[in-house]
């Protein structure tokens, strides 16, 4: 039986991301979050206003969107209450926040140079995606009490990367949904996935007809860019 409810958190399953952006004093960011979708190769993002890692992405207009596996599952939480800006904002202190300014030591990881951005990647997590900002909305902004407290972000996927490991055997574009074991949050705790459930009608669909322009232009930029 189905019961009129109201929960304070809607977080029903999301994979997680660990963001990492620079610092107006040229140091790194890397914070974690899990409030995103994906369209072809665009992506949804939501983020605090007050939080570093939107004042980055505002002021560079990039970042690198690493995915997490299960295994990452340590790293993450030694990330979950830290936060790159100083003085902590009120919201995060009484959340129990605390400033630290070298995250990726912290969550003992390392950096990885980007290609088609300044900011770096994270040389643990299966998958990476160097991102480009295309669009910045506010959320909630008909409401007098919300507005200007959360934005959403559309950022454009200029270059994937992808551990050998989580590949579909003689594919070197296809990711293995067997082996991929995305990190997921639900509702503050963490858990992967399961085994599959069910077939799917939907990947009876080649996946080349899901190409987008924006994926197109990408392997062409990497084409035209000279090996250094």
């Amino acid at each position: 039986m189905h019961i009129d409810s109201q929960p304070s958190i809607l977080y029903f399953g999301t994979p997680v991301v660990l963001i990492s952006t620079k610092n107006q004093n040229h140091t790194d960011n890397l914070a974690p979050m899990s409030s995103i979708f994906w369209l072809g190769w665009r992506c949804i993002i939501g983020l605090a206003a007050a939080s570093k890692t939107t004042q980055n992405l505002i002021h560079t207009g990039e970042c690198v969107l690493n995915l997490p596996s299960v295994h990452q599952a340590g790293a993450v939480d030694f990330l979950a209450k830290t936060t790159g800006s100083n003085p902590v904002p009120p919201g995060k202190v009484q959340k129990g926040y605390r400033y630290h300014e070298d995250k990726f030591s912290l969550a003992g990881l390392n950096k990885q140079a980007s290609e088609t951005v300044q900011a770096p990647r994270v040389q643990e997590c299966p998958v990476q995606m160097e991102a480009v900002v295309e669009a910045v909305h506010g959320l909630a902004d008909g409401d007098a009490e919300m507005r200007g407290k959360i934005l959403t972000f559309e950022l454009l996927i200029k270059r994937v990367y992808l551990d050998e490991s989580i590949l579909l055997d003689g594919h070197p574009n296809r990711v293995d949904p067997n082996k991929w074991k995305p990190l997921i949050m639900s509702f503050q705790q963490f858990y992967g996935l399961g085994e599959q459930v069910h077939s799917s009608t939907l990947a009876q669909i080649p996946e080349h007809l899901y190409n987008t322009p924006d994926r197109e232009k990408a392997i062409n930029r990497a084409a035209l860019t000279p090996m250094l």
